[in-house]
């Protein structure tokens, strides 16, 4: 018969069971009625096989959903442990350069501002601010005589200075986390210049990944009102003027003309950032 062989109660003869005398057509019926019992039963048993085999794959699923929330909550750790540290690192570049914490935490705020301007929102937003900050964590790796060099910088020495982009590049590279990754994009391109005129590679116009564009154009807007050695600090209206129409150091086409306009929709909250920031230290 089809679908396997029947149980033992079933392989006697017909004539063994003591039946009644029946008509050949019953006994086909009957025959019938026999083997669709086994196939049912065969086929309760292959069911009850099969919820057995579902039970044990809902339990697989659940022990592999709790360890792959356990490896992300461990991921997470370790990589806000790295941000924490780098964020310490970049803070100390900074000191020394002569800034203090004010610096990097009004880049984070600059940097919220003009991308909610251009229309980022979200984790997409989030990141970039908390990402703003390490811009500069690659000064860790120049020179004392470089950094604090107060005049301007001979040629060789400004080769070293420019370095930090790259230094501050291979410092966050390497992780799997998408806020390390956009920090390393940053540490790298925020100087580099919509003309093509920056560095550490030369790229111009979208070549230079968005984040890294905003970041420099904060990071230029911070520098403008704060002392150097070369210069004084700039209220707010001069910087807005050099940005928009520039001077012997800065050009218009430095930045990305889409930024300038939402720069300038949102110039007013820069203005108290700077104003306000208070240091974290």
């Amino acid at each position: 018969m089809k679908g396997g062989k029947p149980p033992p109660e079933w392989s006697s003869p017909l004539e063994d069971l003591n039946l009644p005398e029946m008509s050949p057509q019953s006994l086909q019926m009957l025959m019938y009625a026999r083997d669709l019992k086994y196939l049912q039963e065969k086929e309760a048993a292959k069911a009850l096989q099969l919820q057995a085999a579902n039970k044990q794959l809902e339990r697989y699923a659940e022990d592999l959903k709790r360890s792959w929330e356990e490896e992300r909550i461990r991921r997470e750790e370790v990589d806000r442990a790295y941000y924490d540290t780098l964020l310490r690192l970049s803070r100390a570049a900074e000191y020394r350069d002569g800034e203090t914490g004010f610096h990097m935490q009004r880049l984070s705020k600059y940097a919220r501002l003009i991308g909610a301007a251009l229309g980022l929102k979200g984790a997409e937003l989030e990141d970039l601010a908390a990402a703003a900050p390490l811009h500069d964590v690659g000064k860790i790796g120049v020179p004392d005589r470089v950094l604090l060099d107060p005049g301007p910088l001979r040629a060789q020495d400004r080769e070293v200075m420019e370095r930090h982009t790259v230094i501050g590049a291979s410092l966050l590279e390497g992780s799997s986390s998408s806020l390390m990754e956009l920090a390393r994009k940053i540490a790298l391109t925020h100087h580099e210049r919509w003309d093509g005129s920056g560095y550490p590679q030369g790229l111009c116009g979208e070549e230079i990944p968005l984040a890294g564009r905003i970041v420099m154009l904060c990071d230029q807007y911070d520098a403008l009102r704060s002392p150097r050695p070369y210069k004084p600090p700039f209220d707010h209206e001069t910087v807005c003027r050099i940005l928009f129409e520039g001077d012997e150091r800065t050009r218009r086409e430095h930045f990305d003309p889409a930024l300038l306009v939402a720069f300038e929709k949102v110039q007013e909250g820069l203005k108290s950032i700077f104003a306000g920031a208070e240091d974290p230290a």
